[in-house]
């Protein structure tokens, strides 16, 4: 069969460097053991690499035409191909409920939904490994105070411990991404649980981050707003908030709080909404 023509709608560009494509499967070598995920193996430039270690190894492409390439080219991967879109997988159903580590050269076009999928099963995937674009890779290792630190960083450090391991240019890929890439390892940190309501802690770093420009004083308004709209409709006395906006933690802007002080914020926020 011939080699797979790169589909734009899927945001394929197929890594041409055996080099990078070794390095990249090495990087699962931090979580000895564990069975291996791949999404968008694409014509196997990675499985090639991870087929050869001694740990089982199951691939998810999307691509009818890469499917039919793998089969042919590396039929011992034929009964461990998933043909499905990775962000409808129920990943318990994948290696029977066994923890696994999740890895790729992953589509540009959904790899923040690719991570953000990755936080809802963190339980089963103690290390994420592969390579996305350079600006979303700097924007999960970020710490807080740069400009590149936003709702990634937060969500994905509050579980994981981040290394951005090396950049890769556009040149050896086909066809050449307009951006570079850079390849990242998440490994699962011992946090158990944050201590703080984990959907408030999400509605509280997305809301801000939205309106990163403001202070938290006014950037977290459209919670109090949210939770006060739904306490009008069932008929509840209107709370006044205005106590709680005089906290000195409210004149930062949110790229200036760690993970912890989100934590201690969400604390802040449900005390207040509860009260």
């Amino acid at each position: 069969m011939k080699s797979v023509k790169p589909k734009k709608f899927l945001g394929q560009h197929f890594l041409k460097d055996l080099k990078i494509a070794q390095a990249i499967a090495d990087t699962v070598d931090a979580c000895p053991d564990l069975p291996v995920l791949e999404v968008g193996p694409g014509m196997g430039v990675m499985t090639q690499f991870l087929i050869n270690k001694d740990r089982p190894l199951k691939v998810v492409e999307i691509d009818y035409e890469s499917v039919a390439y793998l089969k042919e080219n590396y039929p011992k991967l034929t009964e461990n191909i998933v043909e499905f879109d990775f962000l409808k997988l129920n990943l318990e159903q994948i290696f029977d409920g066994q923890p696994f580590v999740l890895t790729g050269n992953y589509p540009y076009n959904i790899s923040s939904q690719i991570f953000f999928k990755m936080l809802d099963y963190k339980n089963l995937i103690p290390c994420c490994t592969g390579m996305i674009q350079k600006e979303v890779a700097e924007r999960i290792a970020a710490a807080p105070g740069s400009k590149t630190y936003g709702i990634l960083s937060v969500l994905i450090q509050a579980w994981y411990s981040v290394e951005y391991l090396f950049t890769v240019h556009e040149n050896v890929f086909n066809p050449p991404p307009k951006v570079k890439s850079a390849v990242i390892r998440m490994t699962r940190n011992e946090t158990q649980n944050l201590g703080c309501d984990e959907k408030l802690f999400k509605q509280i770093v997305k809301t801000c981050f939205n309106q990163r420009r403001k202070t938290l004083r006014n950037s977290i308004k459209p919670v109090f707003a949210q939770n006060d709209a739904q306490g009008n409709q069932n008929k509840q006395e209107p709370k006044d908030h205005s106590r709680f906006f005089e906290l000195e933690i409210l004149n930062k802007r949110p790229e200036q709080l760690s993970v912890d002080q989100f934590i201690h914020l969400t604390n802040l926020v449900s005390a207040e909404l509860t009260k």
